[in-house]
């Protein structure tokens, strides 16, 4: 199946369209990419296509720095659930890693990458080999990443550093202005670094039960995403089923209208199995329901399936090599 983009993306670029004076919809026409679409927060449109509009509104704007003003008309609802976890996680660091897990749920196509350096923490992004990508993209993305991070810590946020794979333009000098850092032009990697003081800082708009059920929004998204791939929808049955407490290879089956033996040899077909599944999806939430506070160990398990709290804490040992009461001190 050819990669794909959340719809509501194309929001972005139709306001800043707008922001110059121009009408857009002529431009959705030429390149036959319904506008309706992009009110429907699951639709999704063709990569090829979304890179077709990013080139046509760089040659109708003519603007060296239209990735950098485009990020003015992002809004959360565009990443689906994504955009509301983002604002509601607990630091940067753990904003940024929902990113690098979900991100899927905006683009297929996009490689991102977290990596602790000397002077900060580093996110690079890289467009896979097999698909096409322009300046004006990778601008807007690193640009929409500073400026999701400024919306949870504040305007004061500068980064360490930014290193653009292409040259420098005619007008830099904006470039320095919007992320008041160091960028360097003609690097080897996209790349974003953020200083470590303020990855790991508290976020006062932290709200861990927010950002979990989003998780799960997205959870569910993600394994719905193909709804003939048996992984993706067992994953889904497992995940509507956990708190119930019963849920078992029968049960997930029954919901998927067949019987337990077809549905075990469709997924050794996969190379995988039920208990597998179901181990990797009470390992994520587990690990994201440790981070609030607010939730007790009792209710963990609970909402993970356990009918005794020790099940729980055994399980959560083997996973992460320490008891659920040590690892939550520790994070």
């Amino acid at each position: 199946m050819p990669p794909t983009t959340l719809a509501s993306t194309a929001n972005i670029l139709w306001n800043t369209i707008e922001s110059y004076g121009k009408d857009p919809d002529p431009l959705f026409r030429e390149l036959c990419i319904d506008p309706r679409l992009m009110r429907d927060p699951n639709a999704r449109y063709p990569y090829k296509k979304m890179v077709a509009l990013w080139a046509k509104t760089a040659e109708l704007i003519d603007d060296p720095c239209l990735g950098l003003k485009a990020v003015h008309f992002w809004h959360p609802s565009y990443l689906h659930a994504l955009g509301y976890a983002w604002l509601a996680s607990g630091t940067l660091r753990t904003a940024l890693e929902r990113l690098v897990r979900y991100k899927r749920v905006v683009t297929q196509v996009l490689d991102l990458r977290l990596e602790q350096v000397d002077d900060g923490l580093s996110r690079s992004m890289e467009y896979q080999s097999d698909v096409r990508s322009l300046p004006v993209q990778i601008d807007f993305g690193l640009a929409m990443i500073t400026s999701m991070c400024r919306i949870n810590y504040g305007e004061e946020l500068n980064p360490v550093s930014v290193s653009l794979i292409h040259s420098a333009p005619s007008s830099s000098g904006d470039y320095f202005a919007f992320f008041r850092c160091p960028v360097h032009f003609d690097a080897p990697a996209d790349r974003l670094t953020l200083p470590l003081d303020a990855v790991d800082k508290r976020l006062p708009s932290s709200n861990p039960q927010l950002a979990q059920l989003h998780d799960q929004i997205m959870i569910r998204y993600l394994a719905q995403f193909d709804r003939d791939d048996i992984i993706s929808r067992t994953k889904t049955a497992i995940i509507d089923q956990l708190p119930s407490g019963s849920v078992s290879d029968a049960s997930v089956a029954h919901a998927l209208y067949t019987n337990v033996r077809t549905f075990q040899r469709q997924l050794r077909t996969e190379g995988t199995t039920f208990k597998t599944l179901m181990n990797d999806i009470r390992r994520e939430l587990a690990e994201q329901y440790i981070r609030d506070s607010q939730l007790t160990l009792n209710e963990i398990a609970f909402l993970l399936g356990f009918s005794e709290i020790s099940s729980f804490s055994r399980a959560f040992k083997r996973w992460t090599g320490e008891p659920p009461s040590a690892y939550r001190q520790i994070e």
